[in-house]
């Protein structure tokens, strides 16, 4: 096996014959199935155990948020990142809330679709800033859902790394800021994910920005 075993999953052909073209010139991912519905992608998921999906959101059968919902529920270990043409603040945290890794838009360049998933992969950062921004405006015009309690459980320096999460910062930025080791970052954010109960970095985006925990310009 050549890289990460990713499944491609939309019901354009063309589509689908563009993301593998961006994918197959880079050694760390191997197409190793397509999908044209929703159903089908959770069906290959069993099957073919791809290590990523690349999820459209709307597809036949199952929609991509329904697939996403059910591959995470079977298959947790799956990462699964939904593809694409609108910023609605909505979807993405449907997409969040049934366990989306990642939310990427079609129409960013090439260099970006393979920088973003290198580091969501690595582990390094599966959340942009501009989402993190759509995602704070959204809470804000929300004053029911920011009036939560923070668990005293979080050390403050773990409260300090959740604000920088919050605001888009990667493990790298956010090592440099507070004059750490990126290692002890990563360490912090895997403590964080575990005290509170989250499941991915997206998760605990969305729960900084919720509880008003995201740096000040």
């Amino acid at each position: 096996m050549n890289g990460y075993r990713v499944l491609i999953a939309d019901d354009h052909p063309m589509a689908r014959s563009a993301i593998r073209s961006l994918l197959d010139p880079d050694p760390a991912f191997e197409v190793v199935g397509e999908a044209e519905n929703g159903e089908q992608a959770f069906q290959l998921c069993g099957e073919l155990q791809p290590d990523l999906v690349l999820m459209d959101i709307n597809m036949p059968k199952w929609s991509g948020l329904e697939a996403t919902r059910e591959v995470k529920k079977a298959y947790p270990h799956i990462k699964v990142v939904i593809l694409s043409v609108s910023e609605d603040v909505g979807d993405l945290i449907t997409a969040i809330q049934f366990g989306a890794q990642g939310y990427l838009l079609k129409n960013l360049e090439p260099d970006d679709w393979i920088n973003y998933l290198h580091a969501l992969l690595g582990e390094d950062s599966d959340w942009s800033r501009e989402m993190a921004n759509k995602l704070l405006h959204r809470f804000r015009q929300d004053d029911a859902r920011t009036d939560e309690a923070v668990p005293e459980i979080l050390t403050p320096r773990e409260r300090e790394i959740v604000m920088y999460v919050g605001s888009g910062k990667t493990n790298r930025e956010i090592s440099e800021a507070l004059v750490i080791a990126e290692n002890t970052v990563k360490n912090h954010v895997k403590n964080i994910l575990d005290k509170l109960q989250l499941a991915n970095r997206v998760q605990l985006a969305a729960y900084a920005v919720r509880h008003h925990m995201v740096m000040k310009k």
